[in-house]
C-alpha cells in the first residue's frame, strides 16, 4: 500500500462515495454480472472479457494511476505497480476473471486503508466545527453578529449561557461553569470568573460572559491542537520508517524476479504459460501489502484518539516511545499538586472550629500573603462570617495581628509566638511536629495569654494523584518524585502515594542528572511537568508529558507529549494507549511476516493460484488495517 499520503486522505464523505470504494463497488457489480451470464450461456466469450476488462479499469482507475506517478516521479516500485503488473500479466494469460477479482479485493484493501485515513483526520477536524460559526461582538456599545473567523486579538465578545466560546480570551464580566470538554478532555465543568482564560468551542454553561480575545480564530488552542494532530500524523516511528526502507527495497527486488520468470522458459525452453503463470502469483504472494500497513493506520488511530481526549502525541515515534516506558518521574509542585495552598487541618482548642476561623478569616482579609489566599478560600468555603478588625498590622517574616471585641488576636507561624513568650502544652507540640513531618505548614491562632487553635496548610495534592500512581505500579512501572521544593515535603507527600523513589531540593541540573540515573537503572522514561520550568527534563527524557498546556504555546513545544487539561489520569491514559499501539503493531508485523513466509514457498512451488493468492493476499491486508483501528479503543 502506498505509504504517501493522497487527496482521498482529504475525503471527508461517507463511505461508499470514496473514490476507490465507489470504483471498486461498481467494478465488482460489473464483474459479477459478467460471470453469472457468461455461466449461464447468455454472453459470448468476447463480451465477457469486454466487460471483465471494464470491471478492471474502473477498478484499478486510482491507485494504478498512483503507481505510475510514483514510478515517474520517485524512481519507485511500489506495491500498487505489483499489483498493476499482476493484473497486466492476468489478463494477457486469459484469466480475466482473476484479473477483475485482484482489482476487486486490492480496490477494497487499498480504499478501506485510504478511508481509514480520512476518518481519523476527519475526526479531528470535526472538532473545528464544536466552535460556532458567527460571535457576538461589542462595538461602539452595541452588540453585533460578526463570522467568527473575523474576530481579532483584542476584540470583546459576549457569550450566553448554552453558547460557544468563538476563540480563546479571558474573561472581563461576568462568572460562569465551563464545559472544557472539546480542548482538554475534562467532563466536569470548570468555574471560571473575572481574568481566567477560556478556550475557543468551550460551552458556556449558565452566566453571561464578556469576554477579550487574546487570538484570532486561525490561531486559537482548539485550531492548534487539530494543526499538531495532523502534523503528528505524518512524523514515523522507527519500526515505520525501517519497514517503509525496507519496502523500497524489497518490492523492485519481487518485480525483477517475477520478470526472471518470464525469461526462464525463453532460455531453458520451459514452458512459458506455466512460468508466467508462477511470475504473477509471486508479484502476489510476495507483495508486502500487510507489513506496509502493519504500524501506520495504529499510529494513526492511536493519535487521533489521544487528539479527542485532549491529549496531544506528536508522532509515531513518542507513541512508540510510550509503549516502552518502564518508569515515569513526576514534578511535585503543579503536576502533582495543585501548585496552590490549601488549608488542611483546622485544631480549636478553646471554642469551636467555626469561631476559630472567623478569626483566622478577619485577620487575613487584608493580608497579602500566599498564606492568606489559602485560609480566606477554607473560611468563605464554610460560609464563616468575617468582622472588622482594626489596629491591623503586618508583621513582616512572621503573621499578622489585629483587634477585634477589645481583644489583640495574632495568627503566624510557631516562631511568633515563641517570641510574644506563649507557652503551649506538650499535646499540641506534639501535633505541631506531626504536621511539620507531614511537610505541612503549621498557623498558630492566639493572643497574648494563649492558644486558641492552629492551621495546617500543604500545596493540595491532586485528588487522583494516589490512584494514579497506584494504577501506573500494577502496570509493573516504577514511580518517581523528582522536585525543587524541601526533603520533608517531597517525602510526605511522596510517601502519601506510595512512590517508589523521590528525590528533592534539586536544581533544574539536578533534575536532568536524576533523569539520567532513572533512566540507566530501569531503562525508557517518561518526565511530567508543566511543560516550562521542567523543559530541561522534559527533553533528556524518553518521553516529556507536559500537562496543564492548553493556551500555552511554550509548554506544547517542550514536551513530545502535551496534556491540554490537569488531570493525571491522562498521563495513565497515554501510557495504556502506547503500549496497546506497540502491542497492536508487533501483532501486525509478525502476521504479516508469517504470511509472506507461507505464500512466497508456496507460489514458487506452485502450490497456490491466483485467485487464492489474491484472497489470501488482501484478506490479510484487511484483517491487518482492522486490527489497527483497535488502537483507537478506550484504553481506560
Amino acid at each position: 500500500m502506498n505509504s504517501a499520503h493522497t487527496e482521498e486522505h482529504f475525503f471527508e464523505g461517507k463511505w461508499y462515495a470514496h473514490p476507490i470504494l465507489r470504483n471498486t463497488l461498481l467494478a465488482t457489480l460489473i464483474a459479477i454480472v459478467s460471470f453469472a451470464l457468461a455461466h449461464l450461456k447468455i454472453i459470448p466469450n468476447l463480451l465477457e472479457i469486454i466487460l471483465y476488462g471494464f470491471a478492471v479499469v474502473i477498478g484499478g482507475f486510482h491507485w494504478s494511476q498512483e503507481a505510475v506517478e510514483r514510478l515517474i516521479q520517485k524512481k519507485e516500485v511500489g506495491i500498487d505497480f505489483l499489483m498493476m503488473a499482476a493484473t497486466v500479466g492476468s489478463a494477457a494469460l486469459g484469466m480475466w476473471d482473476e484479473a477483475a477479482f485482484l482489482v476487486v479485493l486490492y480496490g477494497a484493501a487499498e480504499g478501506l486503508e485510504e478511508y481509514t485515513f480520512a476518518k481519523t483526520r476527519a475526526s479531528i477536524r470535526a472538532l473545528l466545527d464544536l466552535a460556532p460559526k458567527e460571535a457576538r461582538i461589542l462595538k461602539e456599545g452595541k452588540e453585533i453578529m460578526v463570522a467568527a473567523e473575523s474576530l481579532r486579538e483584542g476584540d470583546i465578545f459576549i457569550v450566553k449561557p448554552g453558547e460557544s466560546m468563538p476563540t480563546d480570551g479571558i474573561i472581563l464580566e461576568g462568572r460562569s461553569a465551563i464545559d472544557e470538554a472539546p480542548v482538554t478532555g475534562e467532563s466536569i465543568p470548570v468555574e471560571k470568573t473575572e481574568g481566567m482564560k477560556v478556550f475557543a468551542a468551550t460551552i458556556n454553561h449558565d452566566g453571561v460572559l464578556r469576554v477579550k480575545a487574546t487570538a484570532d480564530f486561525a490561531n486559537n488552542t482548539l485550531s492548534k491542537m487539530v494543526h499538531l494532530v495532523e502534523e503528528a500524523r505524518e512524523q514515523k516511528g522507527k519500526a515505520q520508517v525501517f519497514i517503509e526502507a525496507f519496502g523500497k527495497k524489497y518490492s523492485p527486488v519481487v518485480l525483477i524476479t517475477a520478470i526472471l520468470f518470464l525469461i526462464f522458459p525463453l532460455l531453458f525452453g520451459a514452458s512459458f504459460t506455466v512460468w508466467a503463470n508462477k511470475a504473477v502469483v509471486l508479484l502476489v504472494a510476495a507483495a508486502p501489502c500487510a507489513l506496509i500497513m502493519s504500524t501506520p493506520v495504529a499510529v494513526a488511530a492511536g493519535i487521533g484518539a489521544a487528539g479527542r481526549k485532549g491529549v496531544l502525541i506528536k508522532g509515531g515515534m513518542h507513541l512508540e516511545s510510550l509503549g516502552k516506558i518502564k518508569v515515569i518521574a513526576f514534578d511535585k509542585t503543579g503536576t502533582l499538586t495543585r501548585g496552590k495552598p490549601a488549608v488542611t487541618d483546622v485544631i480549636s482548642l478553646r471554642q469551636d472550629e467555626r469561631k476559630l476561623l472567623e478569626i483566622a478569616g478577619s485577620l487575613e482579609k487584608s493580608s497579602t500573603h500566599p498564606l492568606a489566599k489559602a485560609i480566606l478560600e477554607k473560611v468563605l468555603k464554610q460560609k464563616t462570617r468575617l468582622v472588622d478588625v482594626s489596629d491591623f498590622r503586618s508583621l513582616t517574616g512572621a503573621g499578622v495581628s489585629g483587634k477585634m471585641s477589645g481583644q489583640t488576636f495574632y495568627l503566624g507561624k510557631p516562631k511568633l509566638f515563641e517570641e510574644l513568650k506563649v507557652r503551649w502544652d506538650s499535646v499540641l507540640q506534639d501535633a505541631i511536629d506531626e504536621l511539620k513531618k507531614m511537610g505541612k505548614t503549621v498557623i498558630l491562632v492566639g493572643t497574648n495569654e494563649g492558644i486558641e487553635g492552629l492551621m495546617a496548610i500543604q500545596d493540595e495534592i491532586r485528588p487522583e494523584a494516589r490512584a494514579v500512581i497506584k494504577t501506573l505500579q500494577q502496570m509493573h512501572l516504577k514511580t518517581a518524585m523528582l522536585t525543587g521544593d524541601n526533603e520533608v515535603a517531597a517525602r510526605s507527600i511522596a510517601q502519601y502515594l506510595g512512590m517508589d523513589d523521590v528525590r528533592a531540593d534539586l536544581k533544574p541540573e539536578d533534575k536532568i542528572k536524576a533523569i539520567e540515573d532513572l533512566k540507566a537503572k530501569y531503562g525508557p522514561i517518561a518526565m511530567v511537568g508543566d511543560g516550562i520550568n521542567d523543559a530541561p527534563a522534559l527533553a533528556k527524557a524518553t518521553v516529556g508529558i507536559a500537562m496543564g498546556t492548553a493556551g500555552t504555546d511554550a509548554a506544547i513545544e517542550a514536551a513530545d507529549t502535551a496534556l491540554m487539561g490537569d488531570d493525571l489520569r491522562k498521563v495513565e491514559y497515554s501510557i495504556r494507549l502506547g503500549k496497546k499501539a506497540l502491542a497492536i503493531s508487533r501483532q501486525n508485523i509478525l502476521f504479516s511476516l508469517i504470511i509472506l513466509t507461507v505464500m512466497i514457498p508456496a507460489a514458487l512451488l506452485g502450490l497456490i493460484g491466483i485467485a487464492a493468492a489474491v484472497f489470501i493476499h488482501e484478506t490479510s491486508e484487511i484483517i491487518a488495517v482492522l486490527n489497527g483501528l483497535r488502537v483507537a479503543g478506550n484504553t481506560i
